[in-house]
């Protein structure tokens, strides 16, 4: 087996140092926006492009948590880009002060806003959850305990595995998918009532008990997506040249099928029980983007985020040559945005009010993705180069690099 030393991570200082540039140059747009389009806008464009970036994250801490309860060469190959995903944590804390401020400011959400821009039935939505639930003290409060927990699964993961590397002991495995089975359940748990928190409560008049399993498909598929992208291009040089199989990206391609099924089977599940139930509360939320310029964007995650994905990745062909899944893996991050631009759009655009606005595309919601995103990718980078690409140590590592069916 190699040794740790022999398989140090590439020099990665010309990607962060690019990263470092998209995020400055974003981050200057984004204050110019902020003086410009106004603080409203400015937090509207703000928490779409978190919440994909958030996703990542939380996507790479899902699959690094599945990989550990039950092993495969897939999980093998992409531990090392999930675990330095998962190390940014305290700083998507940071990053959610903004979002903090737009709460304390009463400038994102309705109900912390004046009651005399209320309607009745936000009133009286609002009057019935306030007390309990929807108030800036609990808000706080949750979001510190989600950010704990986070970060307390995303350490011990981390701790464990890097002792693995120092010691090679076996049992490390074992403690680590002990550490794994609860907490697919507890962050299930969190993100779920996080994305409540966060998006689903723009609208206090609306609810679906699916919201956060629709989150939790769509950030496992952005993960899965981000590691292929991160692996063919490691794949190309050294120290994994040579190592990666057509087998590997085939086995992460089939997941990818398989993560894209799982989101359509969560989105189309909430609109047929909607639909099926006809309840005006509920049915007004699809209204609104069905019968507005909005529908066009719905067309366009059937046809760009389901249909085309679906239908090449069904192609063994296409899986097994990494670079077509590379830019399958491209398009598909892009639709991911997308839909969360679908998610949460109207909502920002005058819909709790019931005077949603057509379609647009504020140039803020794509400056906003590329400053956030150039900070997430520069630190991940510097997260990336401390440990080997390879757990080397892992037990069931070298049969990993063999895979039985290449």
């Amino acid at each position: 087996m190699t040794e740790l030393k022999d398989l140090a991570p590439p020099n990665v200082e010309r990607f962060r140092g690019r990263a470092l540039i998209v995020a400055g140059v974003g981050i200057v747009l984004a204050i110019l926006g902020f003086l410009v389009a106004g603080e409203a806008q400015f937090y509207k464009s703000y928490l779409l492009a978190y919440m994909f970036w958030l996703g990542l994250t939380v996507g790479s801490l899902g699959l690094l948590m599945t990989q550990h309860m039950t092993g495969g060469a897939w999980g093998m190959v992409i531990r090392r880009n999930c675990e330095a995903a998962t190390r940014l944590f305290p700083l998507l804390l940071v990053l959610f002060v903004p979002l903090l401020a737009a709460v304390l400011r009463h400038k994102l959400y309705i109900w912390t806003q004046d009651p005399a821009d209320w309607t009745n039935e936000l009133r009286e939505s609002i009057e019935q959850k306030s007390h309990y639930y929807l108030n800036i003290p609990f808000f706080i409060v949750r979001v510190v305990i989600y950010f704990v927990i986070w970060m307390l699964y995303s350490y011990l993961l981390n701790k464990y595995s890097r002792r693995q590397d120092e010691t090679g002991e076996r049992r490390i495995s074992k403690t680590l998918s002990k550490i794994s089975g609860p907490g697919l359940v507890v962050c299930g748990l969190l993100i779920t009532f996080a994305t409540i928190d966060w998006t689903m409560s723009l609208d206090p008049t609306w609810y679906s008990t699916i919201w956060g399993v629709i989150f939790i498909g769509g950030q496992l598929l952005s993960a899965m997506c981000f590691s292929i992208i991160v692996l063919t291009v490691l794949s190309e040089r050294e120290p994994l040249a040579g190592l990666l199989k057509p087998a590997h990206f085939h086995d992460l391609g089939k997941l990818t099928l398989a993560f894209l099924l799982l989101w359509a089977y969560f989105s189309v599940s909430q609109l047929i029980i909607v639909w099926s139930g006809n309840i005006p509360e509920e049915a007004g939320w699809y209204a609104r983007r069905l019968s507005s310029t909005w529908r066009w964007l719905g067309l366009v995650l059937v046809v760009g985020h389901f249909a085309i994905p679906y239908l090449l990745l069904l192609s063994r062909r296409l899986k097994r040559r990494q670079w077509k899944l590379v830019w399958l893996a491209i398009w598909i991050i892009a639709m991911r945005y997308v839909d969360i631009y679908w998610l949460i759009g109207p909502e920002l655009h005058g819909a709790v009010a019931r005077q949603v606005q057509p379609f647009t595309l504020h140039w803020l919601d794509i400056v906003m993705w590329f400053a956030i995103g150039g900070i997430w990718l520069w630190f991940w980078a510097g997260e990336l180069r401390k440990r080997p690409l390879l757990p080397l140590k892992d037990p069931f590592l070298e049969e990993a690099l063999n895979p039985a069916h290449h």
